[in-house]
């Protein structure tokens, strides 16, 4: 398939700059089949029953840009994608000039780190000093918004673009379809007798990058890592089992689920994936998908083609469009039905 196939018309006063006032009230695009149905978030739980299994992703988005300069005096911005360990994290650099091995790196705070060796796009910094990398970008950094986001983050960003869940730091970009999960829906679920199990993703920066090749067969996938725990294994199976609905909550939960499952299900409970989900693929997990809507042209815009059947997809995304859903990680919401 062409790149030029999962285009779409999307107006800019449609991308949502902030979220709804209230997490949670947003809309909602039940998709099973052709028809779509219009409904809130809030509505929800109607489209589940017992025996049901909604999967999240407990990942945490952490402040994962730092700006400074080299010792020159350049320019440079840092955007953490993986923290390695106490004091070591591989990031994408901006600056005029790429950093050399042995450059030293001075960031807002005080804090410095060595550029130790470039590893592909990314850059493996070791940080100086006691303070590890997760303080220093507490500290330091900068809640890292998508770039269709144009405003500043600040405090408001910094709860509302976080799962009332999330738990595991080390996500650059949220899973955002559990934006739209409070405390009290997911009591609700719950006391429905719907089952809610958790894993770990952390969303990569890749997450973004564009699609550049014609033909989508020759794009290469971003790596990210991902641990399923062995309780969560076993409610999927029990799940399975009983004839109930494994519901992923997000693409990355998605992603997870079934790229540990390419040598038998649920196989490899923990990886690193560079899963790509097209047209054609065999989903072996996952019955049901809630995610917000995707860029155009974007892999995720692929996935979920994948899991609904193209000609669907198009028609919900021509739907949304026409009846001004709002799009991207702070919009709206869908439920889809797996082909």
């Amino acid at each position: 398939m062409q790149i030029a196939d999962f285009d779409y018309h999307l107006p800019d006063q449609l991308i949502a700059q902030f979220p709804p006032e209230v997490r949670g009230a947003s809309r909602l695009l039940h998709i099973d089949g052709q028809t779509p149905q219009d409904t809130r978030f809030s509505a929800l739980p109607s489209f589940l029953r017992a025996g049901d299994l909604l999967v999240f992703n407990d990942t945490k988005v952490i402040k994962a840009r730092l700006f400074g300069e080299k010792a020159s005096g350049g320019k440079i911005e840092a955007l953490v994608e993986r923290v390695l360990d106490e004091h070591t994290a591989l990031a994408h650099v901006k600056a005029s000039k790429a950093p050399k091995a042995g450059t030293i790196l001075h960031f807002q705070g005080g804090f410095t780190a060595e550029m130790v060796e470039r590893q592909g796009d990314l850059f493996k910094l070791r940080f100086a000093g006691d303070v590890s990398v997760f303080e220093i970008l507490e500290q330091s950094g900068l809640l890292p918004l998508p770039p269709y986001i144009t405003h500043v983050p600040d405090d408001e960003d910094a709860k509302r673009y976080q799962t009332v869940y999330a738990r595991d730091p080390g996500a650059v970009a949220a899973p955002t379809a559990g934006l739209h999960f409070t405390d009290e829906l997911l009591a609700q679920i719950r006391a429905m007798g719907v089952d809610t199990a958790f894993l770990t993703l952390h969303v990569g920066a890749g997450t973004f990058m564009p699609v550049r090749v014609d033909e989508i067969s020759e794009h290469t996938m971003h790596h990210e890592r991902y641990f399923i725990p062995p309780a969560t294994i076993e409610l999927i199976l029990a799940t399975k089992a009983r004839g109930g609905r494994v519901i992923a909550v997000g693409t990355t939960s998605l992603r997870a689920l079934e790229a540990s499952s390419q040598q038998g299900l649920l196989a490899e409970p923990v990886g690193d994936t560079d899963i790509f989900i097209t047209p054609g693929f065999e989903f072996k997990v996952v019955d049901r998908l809630i995610t917000n809507f995707h860029l155009p042209k974007s892999t995720l815009l692929m996935l979920v083609a994948a899991f609904i059947g193209f000609d669907t997809m198009r028609a919900a995304y021509e739907h949304a469009v026409s009846h001004e859903y709002r799009f991207f990680s702070y919009g709206d919401a869908m439920l889809l039905e797996r082909k």
